[in-house]
Formats: C-alpha cells, structure tokens, sequence
C-alpha cells in the first residue's frame, strides 16, 4: 500500500538560534535590548538632572551662572577643576553610542529576520518604530549641534563667552533658526522618551498587566513634563520673560 505522500513545507522564517552562553550577552538579542533599555533609562536620569538644572535660567543671571560654574568644579576638592564634568561627558558619550549601536544592530536584525517577501504590501515598521528610529537620528544631530553651538561656541551666534551661560542661552534663543532646532529636537526627545520609557520597562521586565496602566501614565507624565520644561526656556527668552 502506498504511503500519502507528504505535504511540501512552505517556506518560513528560519528559527532564531538558541542563544549559549558561547556567543556571549551582547551578542544575543536580549543582550543587545536590555544594553538598550539600561543605556535609555541612563540618559532619562540624566535628561531629568539637566532639565532642572536649566529651569535656573528663570531665577536670573547670577544664579544660572552660578550653577554653571558649579558644574566645573563639582567634586572638587577631591577631583581636580572639570574633571567630574569631564567623567560625566565621557560616561554620556558612551551611554550614547552604546543605545545607538544597540538600536541600530537590532534594527538590522529585524529586518534579516523577516521574508524576502510578501504576498500583500504593509508596512515595515509601526508607527512607535518610526518614531524611535527618525526621533532617535533628529536627537543625534541635535545633540553635535547643541554641543558646538553652547558648549564649544563653535556655531554660537554672536560673541560666545566662557563662563556667562546665561548670555549664551539668551544669545542662541533669540534667533528663529535655535529656537525651530531646539523645540523641534525637544518634542523628538518627548516621543521618543514615551516610547522609550515603556519598551525599557517590558524588557527589563518591570511591565505586566497589572503594571501596565501605570507604566504608561508615568512615561506619558515624563515625556510631558521632560517636554514643557526644556521648550519653556526658549518659549521664556522669545516672550521676553528671559532676557
């Protein structure tokens, strides 16, 4: 009697390899989300210290100025003038690469995983996709022009003084050009903050459905509150509230 011949297998994605502990953690792509989602959660700490620290602007000049003399010497007398301020920058640029690097190569990943092709055209990515990736391109530009323009004076306008923050802000906020780049860039760092915040907290694990609905109100609540207080220091300088 003869055998029923066998259905053909139609093409699928092939299985993901088991990850060993011979490819390492950084290697797999859990050790590449969770880089990811510790790197971003590093930098919201950080984005809420500097949004405090640039909400002095309203206290006036002598304040602000004071505050950014701080920053040079904080540490000290244990750690030598800008060190500490140095350590910061070096562990940010780090943090940085490290959740670009990480977002890049699974994004790359994403997309080797997936058919070669489809029988009806969708899109390749979700709106929440979309959003981090182009967020995340917009905040690294930003983040090479915000440098030059007030940490380096390099594309400030006007005359850039060491050591007088407060003119510098009130100097690049009084141009149409810093304020489109700055608001643009902080509503980038608002969605991208939403979206972030939640992602970090599923693959960390700290998400689940009782979770969920609090999660969501308190990255909403950062994204907002992150927003309004980094666009309300040109919003200030424009409306002559700073100046």
């Amino acid at each position: 009697m003869a055998l029923a011949p066998t259905r053909e297998r139609t093409a699928s994605r092939p299985p993901s390899p088991t990850p060993t502990p011979s490819r390492g953690f950084w290697s797999s792509t859990i050790g590449k989300k969770t880089v990811m989602a510790v790197s971003g959660l590093i930098m919201l700490g950080y984005l809420v210290a500097h949004v405090a620290g640039n909400l002095k602007v309203f206290f006036g000049p002598e304040e602000f100025n004071a505050y950014g003399h701080w920053l040079r010497v904080m540490g000290a007398p244990v750690l030598h003038h800008h060190w500490a301020l140095w350590i910061v920058r070096i562990v940010l640029l780090a943090v940085v690469v490290a959740h670009a690097v990480s977002a890049y190569q699974l994004s790359r990943r994403d997309l080797k995983a997936r058919p070669t092709a489809y029988v009806h055209r969708r899109k390749r990515a979700s709106y929440a996709t979309r959003t981090m990736r182009w967020g995340g391109i917009i905040l690294g530009l930003f983040i090479v022009w915000h440098l030059l323009d007030l940490t380096t004076g390099t594309l400030h306008p006007g005359g850039f003084e060491e050591g007088k923050p407060y003119q510098n802000v009130v100097d690049t906020f009084s141009t149409w050009y810093g304020n489109v780049v700055y608001i643009v860039a902080m509503l980038a760092l608002g969605l991208h903050v939403r979206h972030g915040f939640w992602s970090a907290a599923q693959t960390l694990g700290v998400g689940n459905a009782r979770r969920e609905r609090l999660l969501k109100l308190l990255a909403n609540t950062l994204a907002l509150v992150l927003t309004a207080g980094f666009v309300s220091v040109p919003v200030a300088v424009m409306t002559g509230v700073v100046s």
